[in-house]
């Protein structure tokens, strides 16, 4: 098969990359400043704000599948109007699309949102995604959108890094202790994604994990797994800092996960700490 992974070069679209190529996949995957590491997967240079260009690289490479984890928080044209263009392109080409979208279309007013669940975002980021949904599901609404939350790692995703720092006093600030959600493995997310994406279901999908934590309780979990200080990791509340966005979001995933065969893991079940600990 062959699959293109827009924004391979990031954390998730690395790990897409890696599993595609494992799996004997022909891979082409793109980047914006610096190509990924996984190794054979054809790296192409790509700004998805720049509609031609989407266009040519989709109709050069004719893919069966095409995965957008593309974005930039601060970047409305990349994350709405360039999945727009990825999803033009995509169609053009007959191309199947799963669309990586996040928790941040939604307020946290409802703490608790099923895959029937509106967007209401509260932040530019989450306005960003919502408008992306929107434009997937009208140009393609055969696709997948994935729902998805904080996606961690073995100790390479963003967040274990600042655990990292902050327990090691390289980092200041705080871990948020009413900043809830529902983390998932990059390894679980990237299965859940390719397998929708062999499947014939479209529209919303929630993909995350079980266990609502907050990112205090998150960054303990992330301590006690590496043997880390945990007590050196700074509690704070979000409520009482002018930081923008939704507070407790919980991405209920019943739909999906009957129709999956990949497990989503719960953060308790994949941060459990190395060699057998609880």
């Amino acid at each position: 098969m062959r699959v293109l992974i827009v924004g391979g070069s990031g954390f998730l679209g690395g790990e897409l990359a890696r599993r595609c190529s494992a799996a004997g996949h022909e891979v082409i995957a793109t980047y914006l400043t610096r190509p990924g590491e996984a190794p054979g997967v054809e790296w192409m240079p790509l700004d998805v704000r720049r509609r031609g260009d989407v266009d040519a690289l989709v109709r050069a490479s004719r893919p069966e599948v095409v995965v957008n984890a593309a974005y930039r928080q601060a970047d409305w044209t990349t994350t709405a109007a360039g999945a727009a263009n990825v999803a033009l392109a995509a169609s053009a080409v007959g191309g199947r699309l799963v669309h990586v979208s996040s928790d941040a279309v939604f307020s946290g007013a409802a703490i608790r949102y099923d895959e029937t669940c509106v967007p209401d975002p509260i932040t530019p980021y989450g306005a960003a995604k919502a408008a992306a949904e929107t434009a997937v599901d009208a140009i393609a609404p055969s696709a997948v959108i994935a729902r998805t939350s904080l996606i961690i790692g073995d100790g390479d995703s963003p967040h274990e890094a600042l655990v990292r720092s902050l327990a090691g006093g390289g980092a200041r600030g705080v871990l948020f202790t009413d900043d809830v959600r529902c983390p998932v493995h990059v390894t679980d997310l990237a299965a859940a994604l390719l397998e929708l994406a062999a499947s014939e279901h479209h529209g919303i999908h929630h993909v995350a994990g079980p266990d609502a934590v907050s990112r205090y309780e998150l960054g303990v979990l992330i301590a006690r797994r590496d043997g880390l200080d945990e007590s050196a990791l700074p509690p704070g509340r979000r409520a009482d800092t002018d930081i923008p966005g939704p507070l407790d979001v919980r991405l209920e995933c019943d739909m999906t996960r009957r129709r999956l065969r990949t497990t989503l893991r719960g953060a308790r079940q994949f941060l459990a700490r190395r060699g057998g600990g609880g």
